[in-house]
């Protein structure tokens, strides 16, 4: 038996405190009614959602299905191909960009919204400021980006506000590392754009495009390449960032005094938590000194008690101490959860549920509602995709064991929900994922969306039942003390000797006091007709006995046991589960 209670990471009771249920977009693609997709198409030819686009109406029809808080992803300015020049914004270089819109992790401007986002390019702040506060007023909390690995090749800030010293303003270029530098260099020697790297593909031409970045000396790349050099597989996009690390004189460090960059950080995170951002997505937070996350993380709390932080983490190893000692509130929980239900979803010969166990045993046990668990994000391959599933629906266990198996947050992404495939490439990315590199729509969204009216007009029959699957799912979790913050308790060990039990169901229990929740999936291809059986250490505990009525959340089907020591009868089609309340 395994019990989940919900500590803070700053070592305060949070029980009783339910998790975020959060909904991931891109603004760029949430609005896009544009269905044109032109291989590595300009913003007028294949369209770009904008921050007004997410109107009251769109944030209701997705707090309805259960969210409580949106991630706006790409909102920060990043570089970008799309000349902006006529509104005063100098044009980057598209030799250091990545798709036609460019990536959302290559910030540009810490202190600017992306221009592509607005209606009114000079009144761009106002749009998103116009935005948080549709969010609120829709009674959502919104969340946006942080990276704090890396910048554009191209960063300069003319939106910081006075007195605001820009990121590598006072560095010595002379010198490989100082701590005092915000950035790394390689001194003597200028950037090489990578060989074979064609940006915008062949339709796009600039007098830029020469294959060539005036960058002497060259910095280091984000992903820790100390080289004038980088390949095409690098993010060559970027500049490593200097936490106070001699990353060239075995990781030896500078941390007292704090660097610069570490004031210069926390003053860009205080300033979207004046805006009314309520939480902040870490990204790649292994990449960045825990010392500094320990440091920042209860500063920032101290003026923003409300604030939530969770980090992008695959390092299991390091879970704890990101938790415990760096003080974030939520990692993401890929590595164990996510690569196991894959598996599951994707009905790989060595997939059985004991490997979900294995995760929260070995993995995430004592933590594991300080995880966030997810099937698709803007990183991963999305579930309908050939490569992946081929069909959403064979991903309903997974969803369910997502959703209720802890009480951390879910968080789920756009179009996840109607089931879109992201079929076809868009231009640097795109096909088995939505392009976060291009102007592009998103097909089976945009059916959803509906040109603004955000009433699914355009769905199939499947696709609406599929949504109203992920609504009944999600507002369960909201709306059941059990599935929030209950404990668990796993019932695989009490039936793995029961007639019909196989390795692909998956079997526990979530209650509290008040509410009990009994989880059964079905995995398998195959329906599945066997008896569930409560041990009697658990029915002691409970305090039942004789008969029990059950009803399951997802599709108000009611079974009944005349004797709950004697198990209940279930029936349960292929790749389909149950959340049985009693």
């Amino acid at each position: 038996m395994s019990e989940n209670k919900k500590v803070s990471p700053t070592g305060g009771d949070l029980e009783g405190a339910a998790a975020p249920i959060i909904y991931q977009l891109l603004p760029r693609l949430f609005g896009n009614t544009n269905t044109t997709n032109k291989h590595y198409g300009s913003i007028e030819e294949n369209g770009c959602g904008k921050f007004n686009d997410i109107t009251p109406k769109a944030l209701t029809e997705i707090k309805q299905l259960g969210i409580t808080h949106i991630f706006y992803t790409g909102v920060i300015e990043h570089a970008t191909m799309t000349d902006h020049s006529p509104s005063g914004i100098k044009t980057d270089d598209p030799d250091v960009v990545k798709g036609r819109a460019g990536s959302p992790y290559a910030v540009k401007d810490y202190y600017d919204v992306d221009p592509d986002l607005a209606i009114d390019i000079p009144n761009r702040m106002a749009e998103f400021e116009a935005l948080i506060k549709r969010t609120h007023d829709t009674g959502l909390k919104a969340i946006i980006d942080f990276i704090p690995n890396h910048v554009a090749r191209t960063y300069a800030s003319d939106a910081k506000p006075a007195g605001i010293h820009d990121i590598g303003q006072d560095d010595d270029h002379t010198k490989a590392f100082d701590p005092k530098n915000d950035f790394y260099y390689i001194p003597g020697q200028s950037f090489v754009v990578p060989q074979g790297y064609n940006p915008g593909g062949d339709g796009f031409s600039s007098p830029l495009k020469d294959g060539k970045f005036d960058e002497n000396p060259a910095k280091a790349t984000g992903n820790d390449v100390f080289s004038a050099s980088p390949s095409i597989n690098d993010w060559f996009e970027t500049v490593k960032l200097n936490y106070g690390v001699d990353y060239l004189d075995h990781r030896k460090t500078y941390f007292d005094p704090a660097p610069p960059l570490w004031n210069k950080l926390y003053d860009i995170l205080d300033f979207w938590a004046s805006k009314g951002i309520d939480g902040f997505r870490c990204d790649m937070i292994e990449m960045v000194p825990l010392e500094f996350w320990a440091w920042l993380i209860p500063k920032l709390k101290t003026a923003h008690p409300d604030l939530i932080f969770i980090g992008e983490a695959y390092q299991v190893g390091l879970y704890g101490p990101y938790i415990h000692d760096g003080k974030f509130d939520y990692l993401y929980d890929k590595v164990g959860l996510y690569d196991a239900l894959k598996k599951l979803i994707r009905n790989q010969p060595d997939a059985t549920t004991w490997d979900i166990n294995n995760v929260w045993n070995n993995q995430t046990r004592g933590i594991d509602s300080n995880m966030l668990c997810f099937l698709e994000n803007h990183d991963e391959e999305r579930i309908a995709s050939n490569v992946f599933a081929g069909n959403p629906w064979l991903a309903v266990p997974a969803m369910i064991v997502t959703a209720t198996l802890n009480t951390g947050p879910i968080m789920l992404y756009s179009g996840q929900e109607v089931g879109e495939p992201a079929h076809g490439h868009q231009g640097f990315g795109g096909d088995p994922r939505t392009s976060i590199f291009d102007y592009c729509g998103i097909p089976e969204h945009q059916k959803w969306f509906n040109n603004g009216q955000c009433d699914g007009g355009q769905l199939s029959d499947d696709q609406k039942n599929l949504r109203n699957f992920y609504s009944k799912l999600l507002n369960a979790v909201l709306n059941n003390e059990a599935l929030q913050t209950g404990e668990f308790y796993e019932l695989m060990v009490a039936n793995e000797h029961q007639p019909g039990f196989d390795t692909k169901l998956y079997i526990y229990l979530r209650y509290t006091n008040n509410k009990r929740v009994l989880a059964i999936t079905n995995f398998g291809r195959y329906e599945r007709h066997f008896q569930v059986k409560f041990p009697g250490d658990l029915l002691q505990k409970l305090n039942i006995s004789g008969s029990i009525e059950f009803t399951d959340l997802l599709s108000d089907t009611k079974y009944t046991t005349n004797n709950i020591s004697q198990g209940v009868n279930i029936f349960l089609q292929p790749t389909s589960g149950m959340l049985l309340n009693f």
